[in-house]
């Protein structure tokens, strides 16, 4: 749908300065994503990361004209002569009224309001292949974009409905009291899901009885609200409530339940498996079957279908939809490829809006490489509209999108080939023409994006682009990244500056994929541990600013040609460094001054006034260098123990500094809290602070992890039965004391995978179970003890990660984290993804 620009004036309260007429399409919130900029309204939003008003100059000059500002720039009519600007108290108000009045327009249209602890997008988009799985309805269902649930994406959701709607499904999550409320304004749901109600953000409300109270909020005046009525505390809580409408429980003991779950089996069928849920609904009894077979999958699957049912599906639409569901994969992936390639698979779903999203997330991964942008795209499903007005707008993204290879599959692709307007295009009528054809053995140095429907068969496309290599992966959530970014960003001031440490190859999870995306949140600086480690990631496109904290007498030459900014520590250093600048013409080259305060590892001794006052005297006396940053390292942020020690390190350094800025009339930013010292010494953040293993999720204060980053996971490739009384292993060091199952992994210390976690030391999960690793850890395989766990030859082993965190393996072996993580192999290959 589209609003001119002065009723979205009137809809929202503002004050429009600029006479320009211009209407709305598209809401932006983050200026990277523009794609339309003739039809876009730009929400300059405040947060603790940034100021969307800075971004006003490169978006006009990119050709947006309307802005949503709480402050309206001095000299608008000057400069930004053809813009309307929309002065608001809030942008960030004025986008949920916004959304909100939109949402208004629907009357009569069913909205799906879904929240919860846990399975909010699993719960959405199974509903959504359930109720799409009816080709002869006419219209759409509008849902949230993957997991666009918070305060901003919300709005930018329901912003999505449009007149070929016919149902809405959207997510609504809160982390702290007082969310909610906003998030049912702009919603208005006509029926309610409570997934379920666990342990998230729990640090932010005083008891579970409170946080499950604000989640129901968003259920206030729903005709249906479906919950999980065994959960002692949401059942209470829906009764304090005081809820009108009609009351949707399911439940496993409760045979009186409006939808009670008789029996949970598994079934099992060749080699595939899964579950029939019988249940009762209505007084008449049903069943259906799904091919998963893990709990959440159960519960998520119940949730489904009682929400489904009351939605007009009868009980036999669910039972022959329900065996069809496929898994949500919540992520796109970044896999290297085949003949230079670079796979982003986005292979799970195919739709307008995720396919802008995927494009997005294709535009900036770009790099120096040289690769050009290719598009697989399948036929889009059940759009609500014609398509050639479909395939009209998915030409419209491409080009913008700066797509310049275009390969569609799928018959009704094919016949609207015309409206394609990419030089280079070509059309297959299924995956397996295309797989036989010129085309796909002539992919090579390419950035390609795989979009298509599941049953398209994309990941056979993938399977032979993919790079192949060994079954142990290192899965980084390039998503969680930004959340632990995010997280520490909030102790800090607006004007702090932040350092994020990518030495030893980003702790392990690869430095490249995870400074592209740093650098897409705008950090201020990155730092390496030495030159070749910033050489790579200038190869690969990394323009941000980056600190080399190890620089080596050999490298000087290669921190010039690379713009790379060394750290000095000795008076050698800084002497033989001022002599390759000059030898070069160079002056006014960046470095940052370390001090030891305490750490006595490097650094200018900072309780020597006379040596800090040499050093500053030697940096008066050329201009080769020019200090950027001094800055030195707490000993033990990370301990109350050492809080004397540390406020000792920070009144030398404090006095050394400012010794050192005395002498200088530029800014110099200074720097001495870490990870741990972000949290600990807020007093001390000055002007800029260093995230280190903060960053990759673990939080160094309490040793508990935040967003998990990086996760070991491999496969079983063979069981077998191991009598009492035998050994397994080298040097029989694995006795078996029963009849037991024991399973070979492939990953060995040649992957990393410590010796010392051999011989029950400790374990890894199989299924959610836990498997201790018997005998020695060999080269590339261990072996695990599988007994009386369900499992199979294939099944996924997860050896850390979200269920099984890294501390456990490093409080094993009597260490840190640090160590598991920058130890895994480079064999091991890393798997990219963004939820």
């Amino acid at each position: 749908m589209t609003y001119t620009i002065e009723k979205v004036a009137t809809l929202v309260g503002a004050r429009r300065y600029g006479t320009s007429e211009r209407s709305v399409r598209w809401l932006l919130t983050d200026s990277r994503s523009l794609c339309f900029p003739e039809e876009t309204l730009f929400f300059a939003l405040r947060t603790q990361q940034g100021n969307g008003h800075r971004y006003i100059d490169d978006l006009y000059h990119r050709g947006v004209r309307a802005f949503v500002v709480d402050t309206v720039p001095a000299d608008y009519e000057t400069r930004y002569g053809e813009a309307n600007f929309l002065k608001v108290p809030s942008p960030l108000a004025a986008l949920q009224r916004l959304a909100e009045r939109h949402r208004d327009e629907f009357v009569g249209v069913p909205v799906v309001g879904i929240t919860g602890s846990n399975g909010k997008t699993m719960v959405k988009e199974w509903l959504y292949q359930l109720l799409m799985a009816a080709p002869q309805q006419s219209g759409v269902i509008t849902r949230s974009p993957r997991s666009y649930n918070s305060q901003i994406g919300v709005p930018l959701s329901v912003w999505l409905m449009n007149e070929q709607t016919r149902i809405a499904i959207f997510e609504a999550g809160i982390s702290q009291p007082g969310e909610m409320l906003a998030l049912h304004d702009i919603i208005q749901p006509t029926i309610g899901v409570l997934t379920c109600l666990g342990a998230a953000h729990q640090e932010n409300f005083r008891s579970m009885e409170e946080k499950c109270m604000e989640k129901l909020q968003l259920f206030h005046d729903t005709e249906t609200i479906v919950y999980p009525s065994d959960n002692d505390i949401v059942g209470r809580c829906i009764r304090r409530s005081q809820y009108k409408g009609t009351k949707i429980g399911w439940s496993r003991y409760n045979e009186k339940a409006p939808f009670f779950v008789r029996e949970v089996r598994e079934v099992r069928d060749g080699t595939a498996t899964g579950k029939t849920v019988e249940y009762v609904y209505r007084g008449e009894e049903h069943s259906f079957s799904i091919p998963f077979i893990d709990e959440a999958s159960v519960e998520d699957a119940i949730t489904c279908a009682a929400t489904a049912l009351c939605l007009g599906l009868t009980p036999e639409e669910l039972a022959e939809r329900m065996p069809r569901l496929q898994p949500v994969a919540m992520r796109l992936e970044v896999k290297e490829g085949q003949r230079g390639c670079i796979l982003i698979n986005d292979s799970y779903n195919s739709d307008i809006n995720s396919l802008d999203i995927a494009l997005d997330f294709m535009n900036r991964r770009e790099s120096s490489q040289g690769l050009s942008k290719t598009l697989i795209l399948s036929d889009i499903f059940q759009s609500g509209i014609s398509p050639e007005s479909l395939y009209t707008q998915v030409s419209d993204l491409v080009q913008k999108r700066g797509v310049k290879k275009f390969i569609g599959i799928g018959p009704e692709l094919a016949a609207q080939a015309d409206k394609i307007q990419i030089g280079h295009k070509q059309f297959f009528a299924d995956v397996q023409h295309f797989l036989g054809s010129e085309a796909f053995d002539n992919l090579h140095n390419e950035l390609i994006l795989l979009k298509g429907a599941r049953n398209f068969g994309f990941d056979q496309i993938s399977e032979l682009l993919e790079q192949k290599v060994h079954e142990t992966i290192l899965e980084v959530n390039l998503s969680a990244v930004v959340s632990n970014l995010n997280y520490y960003r909030s102790f800090i001031k607006p004007d702090t500056k932040m350092v994020c440490m990518i030495k030893a190859d980003g702790y392990g999870a690869g430095a490249i994929e995870i400074a592209k995306t740093l650098q897409d949140h705008r950090v201020d600086y990155l730092a390496v541990a030495v030159a070749d480690e910033g050489v790579a990631l200038r190869k690969a496109g990394i323009t941000a600013n980056i600190m080399v904290m190890n620089p080596e007498m050999t490298a000087f030459k290669t921190m010039f040609d690379y713009d790379l900014e060394p750290e000095v520590y000795s008076f050698r250093l800084l002497s033989a460094l001022v002599k390759a600048a000059r030898k070069e013409g160079i002056t006014g080259w960046p470095v940052h001054i370390k001090l030891d305060t305490g750490m006595h590892r490097l650094g200018f001794n900072a309780a020597e006034a006379a040596e800090i006052a040499e050093l500053t005297d030697q940096l008066k006396r050329q201009q080769a260098v020019i200090p950027r940053s001094v800055f030195s390292h707490f000993v033990g942020s990370d301990s109350n123990a050492f809080d004397t020690f540390s406020e000792e390190q920070f009144r030398l350094f404090d006095e050394a500094s400012r010794q050192l800025q005395a002498a200088f009339s530029h800014k110099i930013l200074r720097h001495i809290d870490n990870s741990a010292g972000i949290e600990h010494f807020p007093q001390h953040q000055l002007d800029m602070c260093r995230l280190g293993i903060g960053l990759y999720g673990i939080n160094p204060r309490t040793n508990q992890t935040l967003s998990t980053v990086s996760t070991l996971k491999t496969t079983i490739l063979q069981i077998r039965r191991v009598a009492a009384g035998e050994t397994v292993g080298y040097s029989r060091r694995g006795e078996i004391s029963r009849d037991s199952m024991i399973a070979a992994i492939p990953i060995g210390y040649a992957d990393g995978l410590n010796r010392h976690l051999g011989n029950r030391r400790c374990h890894c999960l199989v299924n959610g179970q836990r498997a201790d690793y018997v005998g020695n850890i060999c080269m590339d395989v261990a072996m695990i003890d599988v007994t009386d766990i369900p499992c199979k030859e294939g099944d996924s082993v997860e050896i850390f990660g979200p269920n099984l965190p890294v501390t456990t393996l490093s409080d094993t072996l009597d260490t840190i984290p640090y160590e598991i993580l920058t130890g895994i192999s480079n064999r091991v290959k890393r798997v990219y993804f963004q939820d």
